[in-house]
């Protein structure tokens, strides 16, 4: 392929002819990782302690912090971070991931699952952070030195030859400011969209346990269970490898414990429900979804999934096979609206009674003897319906927050891509004005 003019071919991709690669190697002071050891000086209090887990897409999350109370002596003392130090973690799970360390940390120590790169300009450190972050133009070159091994992992070398393309001064400047700028509005909206979560979750258990009422509803609920309200079955059995793109939907169990939503609805999901190529002759009508059913799963690997359901959608009546590891809950009366069920077994109340009948040691389950026994309060159909219109209208903002955010990842991405590569350049006055 032709280069443009003002550009040239590089073993990092084809950059500006301005801009220069460089090897860490060449830009560091000195390139090091944590001791081994370290686990025997774990405190409760202390300086902090930088695992893997720690280091994540381009930032440090101290989500899961561990301090340590170091040995007196010379020993960790390399391994005490500062300032614009660059860290990667070089084995485990997360290997590959990247994070600068854009301010003053205290006294703080990495282990031996991370690489710790002091560059001899520090003001190199947030854009060879940025260049070499996952789903960045730098961040290939860390996967391919990890090719044919049997366990990921990176070694010091490895760091020391890891390439940097790295632009004139002013416009590297102007390059950080623009994606720090894209940070500080992703996280905005993330804090929103924790925010908004945070807002419908305590309104459900306020509306779905009448400690608060609506305007213009009054009196006692009653309390009903499961096996007063529905009518339960099984799920057709099919292994994952059966589904396909071609047949009938098919609900499987992993799709209800994989979903961020509590409804699945065959007109909106349909091209993304997986399908199952059989005759519908062989599937019982206790196993063919309608409208309004509830699917919980029968099985979980922790307790706080064996409340995992879903309610379908259904308003074409399109065949739709419940699977395997799933109890089908098809109602028995018309007590329960139908957007009132996706929130309804959602409390604490219910989770609690869940786990409360759950059986199994690695694998927690309810049976279809065990959740009829379940009771959930029953407002009034006109209570559940104004119920369900708050809570549709929390869960369709947060959609938009959500999409929002989603949005805004692919577009800091995009925006990665281009200018981290110089493909699109920052003109003279953005450059100037950063």
């Amino acid at each position: 392929m032709e280069l443009r003019p003002g550009y040239k071919r590089t073993e990092v991709g084809v950059i500006p002819e301005d801009w220069n690669v460089e090897p860490i190697a060449e830009l560091s002071e000195f390139i090091t990782s944590g001791s081994r050891g370290w686990a025997k000086y774990y405190s409760d209090e202390g300086p902090l302690f930088i695992r893997s887990q720690n280091v994540r897409d381009g930032c440090l999350d101290f989500t899961d912090r561990q301090s340590v109370l170091p040995p007196t002596g010379s020993e960790g003392s390399r391994t005490q971070v500062r300032r614009n130090d660059l860290l990667i973690t070089i084995t485990g799970n997360s290997v590959g991931n990247v994070a600068w360390i854009d301010r003053d940390l205290g006294e703080a120590y990495i282990s031996q699952h991370v690489g710790l790169v002091r560059l001899l300009d520090a003001s190199l450190a947030e854009f060879a952070c940025r260049f070499l972050s996952p789903h960045s133009p730098g961040n290939p070159q860390i996967w391919a030195s990890q090719s044919g091994q049997s366990k990921p992992g990176l070694t010091l070398k490895n760091l020391e030859d890891f390439l940097v393309a790295l632009p004139p001064t002013p416009e590297r400047c102007g390059i950080a400011t623009v994606l720090r700028d894209m940070d500080a509005l992703l996280n905005g909206l993330e804090l929103a969209v924790i925010k908004k979560r945070d807002l419908k979750q305590a309104a459900m258990q306020q509306l779905l346990t009448g400690r608060i009422r609506l305007p213009g509803f009054a009196g006692d609920w009653e309390t009903k269970t499961l096996g007063e309200l529905f009518n339960f079955g099984g799920g057709y059995s099919a292994s994952r490898d059966q589904l396909s793109t071609e047949g009938y939907c098919y609900l499987h169990y992993g799709d209800v414990h994989g979903s961020t939503k509590t409804f699945v609805d065959t007109r909106a999901d349909y091209q993304n429900i997986p399908k199952l190529n059989i005759p519908l002759s062989k599937v019982s009508s206790k196993s063919l979804l309608d409208d309004g059913d509830v699917v919980f799963v029968d099985a979980s690997e922790d307790d706080e999934g064996t409340s995992k359901h879903v309610v379908v959608v259904n308003k074409d009546k399109v065949p739709f096979i419940s699977g395997l590891h799933t109890i089908v809950a098809k109602g028995k009366t018309d007590e329960l609206n139908h957007e009132y069920r996706q929130y309804c077994f959602q409390t604490k109340a219910i989770r609690d009674q869940f786990r409360f009948y759950a059986v199994g040691t690695k694998v927690s389950g309810i049976s279809k003897t065990n959740i009829p026994k379940l009771t959930t309060p029953v407002p009034s159909y006109a209570e559940q319906a104004a119920i369900a219109d708050v809570l549709v209208d929390m869960d369709t903002e947060l959609t938009t927050l959500e999409q929002r955010l989603a949005k805004t990842r692919d577009l800091k991405q995009a925006m990665m891509q281009e200018l981290l590569t110089g493909k699109t350049r920052l003109v003279a006055a953005e450059v100037a004005h950063a």
